[in-house]
């Protein structure tokens, strides 16, 4: 007989798992993965597909033999460890089965009976069944993909499924994912509820919105702070419980966001709670909507933080695959936790939604560039410092106001990243601005016009570094740091002729080293970032002998 105190332990946590529905689906897929390959995160479709080598669809003829290929051992005294569950929807996996037994008990096999409907579910032991079915006859409505299901115990005392059945592998890989999950609920221990996230080779923007539609497909999102450190984009994630945070470690770590870049490490934090004092583009706190956006002309408007529906990062932007909730991103928004705009509200404000503050539109490829050194500043050199993150077009410096430029980049998500990483950075000593243009090119000046030199075409340019698809380059693309990648060195030119070559650019070298392994490569230390970014401008492309030119970019590592 079970006790109060345990009755009401178990109760809250089956109530948990009633409420953020939690999805083995991306779980039981690392199991699956290595029989079929690592997928992007970044895919046409919404939901993780387990392959072909399914159970037979509604219809098929072996479909009437599901039946024949499970020996049941029958039992009619009741209860039993095998549980019946009835009205079924025709895509219910494995893991949907799995998902409503997960908080009763470990779970030792599932068989899936699509053309009839149905499903068993062994336990066990009979008191984890007595559990389930107890539960929801009495206190809970199981439901699988918003259809309500009906439980009860089964006549048949165990499973025995055979091992050539067409599921059997789908099968084995969601019984493993629910073992990893049972073990974390028997022990009540490990990891704590908050991830901390950290986005390698970062080719294209994220964004917190990105973050919470990848995550939220593992479990209900609470909170998610987003921050840079050592140039690196990170992220605070925090989940209800330490189940949820487990899957969504197991099932995420080490995967890529898109096609071979901005790859998800994730660790556990040491942090309890997260602390979210705004609702913005930097951090969220989805159990309190009313919170405000740190922008006094938002908050003074009354909306704070309560936007149910956020611009998608990924509006207009054609370049990019569509992120993996992709039947949000076609809307041009997606709902935030349980706090959806009404349809009314949503058609008042737009399908892009509200736009918070530092949000960007994705579509034009012209940066304006400010408060230019124009004592200093040539269209090369801002040729030059913007290339690192994608092909310029044409740049222009304004005649009348030679502080300011504008910038053209061949595709909208180069330019996104020119913005990114360039903004208030300081360039011959000066903190520059950079925005997006409301120009959608940057036009040649007329036969005749005045423009003495400053606007120049780019087109034709053998120094463009992303001229081929899926260049290696993108793999490289980090933030102004102090240290620079070298590339393209001769053997005949040593450490000095390039330290000296460094010097002369107006900073003071701290450190160099070449590449072990590629004498052609090194890393250069200068002494501050703006030095750094300086002496790029000047020896990208410097002549090291007849034939070789310097390579130069912002490096990641450290000397």
């Amino acid at each position: 007989m079970v006790t109060g105190r345990k009755n009401s332990t178990l109760n809250s946590k089956q109530k948990f798992f009633q409420e953020t529905k939690l999805s083995l689906s991306a779980l039981s897929d690392i199991v699956y993965r290595s029989l079929r390959g690592s997928d992007e995160l970044l895919s046409q479709t919404a939901a993780v597909s387990n392959g072909g080598i399914m159970t037979p669809k509604p219809g098929h003829k072996e479909n009437n033999n599901d039946a024949k290929k499970v020996k049941l051992d029958r039992n009619l005294n009741n209860p039993s460890r095998v549980v019946h569950v009835r009205n079924i929807p025709n895509e219910a996996m494995e893991t949907d089965i799995i998902n409503l037994g997960i908080p009763f008990g470990r779970i030792t096999n599932v068989l899936l009976l699509k053309g009839k409907n149905q499903a068993f579910l062994e336990m066990a032991d009979e008191t984890a069944a007595s559990k389930m079915v107890n539960y929801y006859n009495n206190s809970g409505v199981p439901v699988i993909r918003g259809r309500t299901v009906y439980v009860q115990f089964s006549n048949h005392k165990e499973l025995k499924t055979d091992s050539t059945h067409p599921g059997s592998i789908s099968t084995q890989a969601a019984l493993q994912a629910a073992q990893a999950l049972t073990n974390k609920i028997e022990t009540q221990g490990g990891p704590n509820t908050v991830l901390r996230v950290i986005v390698d080779n970062q080719v294209y923007p994220i964004t917190l919105d990105v973050l919470y539609q990848i995550f939220s497909r593992v479990g209900k999102v609470l909170k998610i702070i987003t921050f840079t450190k050592n140039n690196t984009f990170q992220a605070l994630i925090q989940y209800p419980d330490v189940i949820t945070a487990q899957a969504a470690k197991l099932s995420l770590d080490g995967q890529n966001i898109y096609n071979s870049c901005c790859t998800l490490r994730i660790d556990y934090s040491k942090l309890t709670n997260l602390n979210v004092k705004y609702n913005n583009d930097k951090s969220r706190d989805f159990t309190n909507p009313t919170l405000p956006t740190g922008d006094q002309g938002l908050d003074s408007l009354g909306i704070g933080g309560a936007m149910g529906m956020m611009g998608s990062p990924f509006t207009g932007l054609p370049s990019l695959g569509s992120p993996l909730t992709a039947a949000y991103s076609a809307a041009g928004g997606f709902p935030l936790g349980a706090f959806a705009l009404s349809h009314a509200t949503s058609a008042t404000l737009g399908l892009g939604g509200v736009r918070l503050p530092s949000q960007q539109s994705f579509g034009g490829c012209v940066l304006l560039v400010s408060n230019l050194n124009e004592e200093m500043v040539t269209p090369d050199a801002l040729f030059t410092l913007f290339g690192v993150y994608g092909d310029v077009v044409r740049v222009k410096i304004l005649f009348n106001k030679k502080d300011n430029a504008l910038v053209q980049m061949s595709e909208p998500h180069q330019a996104q990243l020119a913005l990114t990483n360039l903004d208030k950075i300081k360039v011959y000593g000066k903190e520059i601005r950079v925005n997006l243009s409301k120009h959608q090119v940057v036009q040649m000046p007329r036969e005749g016009q005045q423009d003495a030199g400053l606007t120049k075409d780019f087109t034709n340019s053998q120094l463009h570094r992303f001229k081929k698809p899926g260049s290696k380059n993108y793999q490289n693309i980090f933030p102004p740091s102090a240290t620079l990648h070298l590339s393209n060195i001769p053997a005949s030119v040593t450490e000095e002729e390039i330290k000296d070559a460094f010097q002369n650019t107006g900073g003071k070298v701290i450190a160099f080293k070449f590449f072990q392994k590629d004498r052609k490569m090194a890393l250069i230390q200068m002494g501050s970032v703006e030095e750094s970014v300086n002496a790029l401008i000047k020896m990208h492309n410097y002549q090291l002998t007849d034939s070789s030119h310097l390579r130069v970019s912002f490096s990641k590592s450290t000397i």
